[in-house]
């Protein structure tokens, strides 16, 4: 391998800001890499990846345990926090609990399930357009992006009215633990305050549809605990993971299609002319720069993946991103083309634990786009802005899209 390509550092600056080329100079190189820096194997090719991801038998996503196998008993009580709650999270479970929780919330995530949400999904998208159209500018991620997906949410657990300020801010904060890189000051301590004050603030919520039952989320995961289907940790858990995961991957996705279809107003163009071509649009902008860049996996025993050995206990990072920039999968892959069909991309992940929102996510993305290429003109990055993403492994997301645009007539 020709490693004078590589730093090898996933948080480079230059690797942050543009892993697209850092993924193809790993691939072109080594598919299945160890990364000496990170203390584990980095995955970039599609078949890779696609291997790994369905073979539960040999990959745990057990993330909480390999950590607390990994920490002392003094680091463990330090952030005893994110074990009490996170440990419960369905995306870091191996069957047989995960099978049971996933096939509990699988019902209610269907896409025919989903898909009754979209009228709501739809005036959420217009009051947010109302409010920004007239103006010609706009922070597209808190204007926008942010406003939807958290509106969504908010209204399936059914708390519409909860600050989303607060609710912003301690999700920023759990996201440090997760996305942040290691050396960050107070790194744990800042995400053990953002899970207290979210367990504080749904608590009673959880309490007053106990006594009080309606049809939202919340509702229906105290009625499976009812039925002796969940414990109370399950239903606590998934309302965090909820209001958590319901909205960040689904605004990181709006921000990085829009700023995709800045960089090509000719396909932003293309889906103005013919709206009828918005889910293939959607599935492409998944593809070519999802929210989600990774996801980790430890081995349960030696394994072979591609050409190496992967030993029991040594760590994956499973690119994502790199998987669907493959060329041995997809034609031109660098290339953004909304009419790009077959387009069978991980930017869900893939196995038992493909992303349980999938559907969700997609119905409210094809809402935004839809929305906004009927309201506005394709945006333009304002003059003076400067684009810089989150230092994270795992999520590609930007901190500010400060856009300008002309409403449409």
């Amino acid at each position: 391998m020709n490693t004078t390509l590589l730093k090898d550092d996933l948080m480079a600056t230059e690797v942050i800001a543009d892993p697209h080329s850092y993924y193809r100079t790993l691939r072109e190189n080594e598919r299945v890499h160890w990364n000496e820096r990170w203390k584990g194997w980095v995955l970039t090719g599609y078949k890779e990846a696609v291997d790994v991801l369905r073979d539960a038998d040999h990959f745990s996503s057990d993330r909480m345990g390999y950590l607390e196998s990994e920490l002392t008993q003094e680091e463990r009580e330090s952030i005893a926090p994110i074990f009490n709650v996170l440990k419960y999270w369905m995306v870091f479970r191996d069957p047989p609990e995960h099978t049971v929780l996933r096939m509990l919330l699988n019902k209610l995530f269907t896409p025919v399930a989903i898909e009754r949400y979209r009228p709501m999904v739809r005036k959420i998208v217009q009051k947010a357009l109302d409010k920004v159209v007239s103006n010609g500018r706009m922070e597209f991620i808190r204007d926008f992006a942010y406003e939807v997906p958290m509106s969504v949410i908010l209204e399936l657990i059914g708390a519409p009215d909860l600050d989303r300020d607060k609710i912003k801010e301690w999700s920023e904060a759990i996201g440090v633990f997760f996305f942040i890189k290691a050396d960050e000051p107070r790194r744990r301590e800042i995400a053990c305050e953002g899970i207290n004050s979210m367990v504080d603030y749904i608590t009673p919520l959880i309490q007053q549809r106990r006594e009080h039952p309606g049809i939202d989320l919340i509702s229906l995961l105290i009625s499976a605990e009812e039925a002796g289907q969940l414990t109370y940790n399950d239903v606590l858990a998934t309302c965090v993971l909820l209001v958590f995961g319901g909205h960040e991957t689904t605004m990181n996705l709006i921000a990085n299609g829009t700023l995709a279809l800045m960089t090509h107003p000719q396909e932003w163009e293309k889906l103005q002319k013919d709206p009828t071509m918005i889910k293939r649009a959607v599935e492409e902008l998944l593809r070519y720069d999802g929210s989600v860049k990774s996801t980790v996996r430890w081995a349960k025993s030696d394994v072979m993946v591609g050409d190496k050995l992967i030993k029991k206990g040594e760590r994956l990072l499973v690119s994502l991103s790199g998987a669907n920039r493959d060329p041995l999968q997809f034609d031109d892959p660098d290339a953004l083309d909304i009419t790009r069909d077959p387009n069978l991309h991980v930017a869900f992940a893939h196995g038992i634990h493909v992303c349980l929102g999938a559907s969700l996510a997609r119905m409210e993305v094809e809402e935004a786009f839809s929305g906004l290429v009927r309201r506005i003109s394709c945006p333009k990055l304002e003059k003076t802005a400067k684009l810089d993403y989150y230092p994270s492994v795992v999520h590609r997301a930007l901190k500010s899209l400060p856009v300008t645009f002309q409403e449409l007539k």
